[in-house]
């Protein structure tokens, strides 16, 4: 299996939102919510409309999980700016339906594996290499790292033991050697 790398071109990013927008809400939701809170894919489908939305419809300031990978509590902010497409997709949704649905089913979620189809798909379309399910959030580390340099963030965030371990997971690894390789010229200038 190839490793993903995150979107690191933000205008492919605004371009498969615009994409999957018109295609199907509910794969554009998954990706919004995806490079917007970074939580696992495993995280993102067993999320239910509860999780997001209290009794009165309002979307909540944060979501409260517990982590299906580590085990581990999790308290992570909703975005402001996705609030209102939230409230707008889950408008209709009952309390105990899963925000990303599988068609297949009254209430079931979609599968990791459908996920990672639909991923794929939209990766090939636009250009991006080996698009699979973390690629979502490594695209916010990317790209929180490149505008912040919070390496510290970035790790509480993913929780994470290492610098070397978050620099490596959000791409900048390869950005690094992409870089020194490019600086380096053993061609005889005449």
């Amino acid at each position: 299996m190839n490793s993903v790398e995150p979107i690191r071109d933000i205008q492919i990013v605004y371009d498969i939102q615009d994409y999957l927008k018109e295609k199907n809400v509910r794969d554009y939701v998954m990706f919004l919510f995806g490079v917007n809170t970074g939580l696992r894919i495993s995280d993102i489908l067993k999320l239910r409309t509860r999780d997001i939305r209290d009794s009165k419809g309002n979307i909540k300031s944060h979501i409260e999980l517990t982590e299906k990978k580590t085990g581990k509590d999790k308290k992570l902010k909703i975005n402001s700016d996705i609030k209102p497409i939230l409230k707008d997709y889950l408008k209709n949704k009952k309390e105990y339906e899963y925000i990303i649905k599988s068609p297949k089913g009254t209430n079931n979620p979609l599968s990791r594996q459908q996920a990672y189809r639909i991923l794929s798909e939209v990766g090939e379309l636009f250009g991006v290499d080996d698009m699979g399910c973390h690629t979502l959030r490594k695209t916010l580390g990317y790209h929180y790292y490149k505008k912040t340099n919070d390496i510290a963030g970035l790790m509480k965030l993913y929780n994470h033991s290492s610098p070397v371990i978050t620099l490596g997971y959000i791409g900048m690894d390869q950005d690094k050697k992409d870089l020194m390789i490019e600086k380096l010229n053993f061609v005889r200038k005449r």
